[in-house]
């Protein structure tokens, strides 16, 4: 995928037959004009998908200003260490390839969902975001333990489960963005949800995030959504709709601040939460595997193997980290393998650079500032986007499994059961509160069915 940081499968054939040979390995050290000019690509491909979970989420709960500058910066500076322990790898952990880690799709719906109701249940902004951050905490310590159970929770999670889940993610988020683009939850409040000037900004975005990627230049295609974020940003400042209150509100530099909400907990966010670092899990294997493919590197065996195991822990211990300087779960990105083939570029080196830029990206706040002042039209323009993308991986990850009549029986029940409850609440009315809570997530509840389903019934006989 190249708009949304999520899973991806090996290259095809076609793929493979095109790709250029590397021009640099993962060990080569490119001089230092190749190697910005390479980093630059791929910060273009995953300034936006960094950026926007985080802004979702903060106009989605009413966060303020000033602590919405805060996340969203945290989000680059965390992403920025990751992606850096990845690259350089510590030990255990990381992966040893070029490898860019942010800020993960995977979570915002049933963040929303959850953090939606605690808000509406009377619980101030900041103490839901202090449970919202306690649960990040707690998951990534589940995410870490997989790690080193890889083999077990393959079995147990197949790609099956797994493409179910990316699809329900995608399709339920959807709703999320088209919110986004009628104007957000705000609008729907004073009346001007969907007017006509809220479906110029996010149809000008779309639109031209479509047409982008149809152009056969590859740095173009790359920069997309920052581009289209861009001639949306200039056509709201056009008619006077940005609020540049958190740019001024910023101090001159962050320091990041440990535990800015203080630290909660809530069981009903945990749970689907936790089905989610699960799946996220192999999504990571999936894309440290391209990433290992299109570098020329093993894809299977011992060398193949530690790789896996060290990226995945970095998944977990970035998210603790996210969770302690308030931001979101972070997750391998796969946009980065598409620029890695297309370029022959695979050094590790270029890993460094964009790390680096992006942790000084987010160390000055007014970064963050500039782009929460984008209106949310035109953020929901390029996040209908990138939420269609995540669901084409789930279509993806469904294509390359076998899908006899036991597969199809286990789409059709968990899709219908996860849409179901998103979409008829009420359904849960009558059952027990902390029950009711876990399965108001079309996510847990379809990834729940989808996982008991798969491992209860059968696999038909292989003639």
């Amino acid at each position: 995928m190249s708009s949304a940081p999520l899973s991806s499968s090996l290259p095809d054939a076609a793929d493979r037959q095109t790709a250029p040979d590397l021009v640099y390995g993962p060990d080569d050290r490119p001089s230092a004009p190749v190697t910005f000019i390479a980093a630059l690509q791929h910060l273009l491909a995953i300034l936006v998908p960094i950026v926007t979970p985080g802004l979702l989420i903060c106009q989605a709960l009413g966060v303020s200003s000033r602590d919405t500058t805060l996340i969203v910066s945290m989000s680059l500076v965390i992403s920025g260490i990751a992606t850096y322990v990845q690259c350089r790898r510590f030990g255990p952990l990381g992966a040893g390839l070029l490898i860019v880690q942010g800020t993960s799709f995977n979570f915002v719906g049933p963040l929303i969902a959850g953090g939606s109701i605690m808000v509406k249940q009377g619980t101030p902004v900041e103490a839901v975001m202090a449970a919202i951050f306690g649960v990040v905490i707690a998951g990534s310590f589940v995410e870490m333990g997989i790690s080193r159970i890889l083999p077990f929770v393959k079995r147990l999670i197949t790609p099956l489960v797994t493409g179910i889940v990316v699809l329900l993610i995608g399709l339920t988020l959807i709703k999320v963005g088209l919110i986004s683009m009628g104007g957000g939850f705000a609008a729907m409040q004073n009346g001007t949800f969907a007017n006509s000037e809220n479906l110029l900004l996010s149809g000008l975005v779309l639109g031209t995030i479509i047409v982008l990627n149809r152009i056969p230049v590859v740095w173009v295609r790359s920069a997309a959504l920052v581009i289209a974020l861009a001639i949306g940003y200039l056509a709201a400042a056009s008619l006077g709709r940005l609020d540049l209150t958190g740019a001024r509100e910023a101090a001159l530099f962050q320091v990041p601040v440990p535990l800015h909400f203080g630290l909660s907990f809530s069981w009903p966010l945990f749970v689907p939460m936790l089905i989610i670092y699960l799946v996220t899990s192999l999504e990571a294997i999936g894309d440290i595997t391209a990433t290992s493919q299109v570098s020329r590197q093993p894809v299977q065996g011992p060398v193949w193997m530690q790789r896996i195991k060290g990226g995945v822990l970095v998944n977990g211990a970035n998210s603790l980290l996210a969770g302690v300087f308030n931001t979101f779960p972070s997750s391998v990105f796969a946009q980065n393998n598409g620029v890695i083939q297309l370029t022959g570029i695979a050094s590790r080196r270029v890993g460094v650079w964009i790390a680096a830029m992006l942790i000084l990206l987010g160390l000055f706040p007014a970064v963050a500032g500039i782009l929460q002042a984008v209106p949310e039209p035109v953020l929901g323009g390029a996040a209908m986007v990138m939420f269609g993308a995540v669901a084409a991986s789930g279509i993806n990850i469904l294509a390359g499994i076998r899908l006899d009549r036991r597969a199809l029986l286990i789409i059709a029940v968990s899709l219908a059961l996860g849409l179901g409850v998103s979409q008829v609440p009420e359904f849960l009315a009558h059952m027990p509160h902390a029950l009711k809570s876990v399965l108001e997530s079309g996510v847990a509840t379809g990834g729940i069915c989808a996982l008991v389903m798969n491992w209860f019934l059968p696999e038909p006989r292989q003639d």
